[in-house]
């Protein structure tokens, strides 16, 4: 389907950089042409919607106690119907959003709605496009210590615009194209699972039955870690670790700057390792603010909603840093933090995780769960025997995650290419698109790395 794709047999100078050349049969038109802008206020009674920007504009519900909630001057809000599009305070750091359902948004945000001529087929596509978004740099603005779309320059910026039946075509093939690579995506996925789960049996072994099998054990108590080493202590970790506290949790989105002090968040963390992908920073009036949620070299950090669980140590990098929403373990003289980060990879914490977690929505780990978390305790002479053999015994399983994960990722920026050249016209799609057969599109699952938007209470206001 995609081999064979050749350029349009003529093109024109844009007059857009970020474009460049385009097909001569296209042509241009002011976004607030192509957009009008929707105002309505005065809808209490319906949905609030939250802005992701993996999932677009989707019921707020859907997401549960990852936003704060509006709780009164809801007839302020903004209406948002089924196809429109939404600019967020911070869009250009992930493009513009389509909505999946009516509902109710931030008075803060812009909500357009096509005009005739526009597909919002198309345009969902090219404003998550990789070439738009970074055009979206031109138009920034700093409000409230950080940059923010400014609409009504972006509404005086010129679009290139494909004739109707080439919007249409362009998202039939694109859809065609993210559902043959999610499929791919999926498939992978579910090896990685299965690799996990035999990484998390080898684990939960080794941290739960120790590596002498002669030794004398002991019930522990609980069902999901059984008998322990005799000589082991199970204790809680709140017992062990100089103190455990959480992250900024209040509008967070108040204290972004441009530049600034590091501030992770949950989509930062992945299993034994801190992205800097999405990195925000924070100002030091806030970072000052905000000291208990300082982060010290070696402290462990924990996912507390969605992925609850998934940890990393705090490297030197970002020693001094702060952090969202995060629960933080200062680091014991007890209890080394490796061997913390692999006790919380095992079975034994991940049935502790399911079995205390709070929140009717998605799981939610709070300090006290976490506080409570039961683990059985060697030395700290055998916590370090023990790493040494898992370090031996899961090399060859993860050699043989890294290899899916990193198709996964090549497999990722093959669409993110593929997207931008299709709706900027480097790639003609016109035949291709109508040879595709009929076929149902399957939604593609919520990734990890899933972000919202920050809905603040702030924003509801005259």
């Amino acid at each position: 389907m995609i081999e064979g794709l050749k350029p349009y047999p003529e093109y024109k100078d844009s007059g857009l950089p970020w474009v460049g050349s385009a097909p001569i049969h296209w042509s241009q038109r002011r976004m607030k042409f192509l957009f009008g802008e929707r105002t309505q206020k005065g809808f209490p009674n319906e949905p609030l919607l939250a802005a992701t920007q993996t999932k677009g504009v989707v019921r707020k519900e859907d997401y549960g106690e990852r936003t704060v909630t509006a709780s009164k001057d809801l007839h302020l809000l903004k209406l948002v119907e089924q196809g429109d599009f939404v600019i967020s305070l911070r869009s250009f750091q992930g493009g513009i959003e389509v909505a999946h359902c009516r509902g109710i948004i931030s008075p803060a945000y812009t909500v357009l709605t096509p005009r005739p001529g526009s597909r919002k087929a198309y345009f969902k596509y090219f404003f998550k496009s990789s070439d738009f978004i970074n055009s979206l740099t031109l138009f920034v603005t700093g409000i409230r210590e950080g940059q923010n779309i400014d609409y009504v320059r972006l509404s005086r910026a010129y679009l290139p615009l494909p004739p109707e039946d080439e919007q249409e075509a362009i998202s039939r093939f694109l859809d065609h194209a993210n559902e043959r690579i999610e499929r791919a995506i999926r498939s992978k996925k579910k090896l990685i699972a299965l690799l996990n789960e035999q990484k998390q049996a080898i684990i939960h072994r080794a941290v739960t039955r120790g590596l002498d099998a002669t030794v004398p054990f002991k019930p522990s108590g609980i069902p999901w870690l059984g008998d322990i080493p005799k000589h082991w202590e199970l204790t809680r970790l709140k017992h062990i670790s100089p103190q455990i506290t959480v992250g900024i949790v209040i509008q967070p989105a108040r204290l972004y700057v441009a530049r600034g002090v590091p501030c992770l968040r949950s989509l930062n963390i992945s299993s034994g390792s801190i992205s800097t992908q999405k990195l925000v920073f924070i100002s030091q009036k806030g970072h000052r603010k905000n000291s208990k949620s300082h982060l010290r070299k070696d402290d462990v950090v924990v996912v507390r909603t969605g992925r609850t669980g998934i940890a990393v140590i705090v490297s030197e990098e970002f020693d001094g840093a702060n952090c969202i929403d995060l629960l933080i373990v200062r680091k014991s003289p007890r209890l080394t933090s490796k061997y913390l980060l692999a006790y919380l990879g095992s079975y034994g914490a991940k049935s502790d995780i399911a079995f205390n977690s709070v929140g009717a929505i998605q799981a939610h780990y709070n300090t006290e769960t976490l506080g409570n978390l039961r683990i059985p305790l060697p030395s700290v002479a055998e916590q370090k025997e023990i790493l040494d053999h898992l370090e031996t015994q899961l090399a060859p399983t993860d050699a043989a995650i890294a290899r899916p994960e990193r198709e996964i990722a090549l497999l990722r920026e093959y669409r993110t290419r593929l997207t931008a050249d299709v709706v900027t016209g480097k790639l003609d799609v016109r035949e291709a698109a109508r040879k595709l057969p009929e076929v149902a599109i399957e939604p593609e699952p919520t990734p990890e790395t899933d972000e919202l938007l920050e809905i603040e209470t702030e924003d509801v206001e005259a």
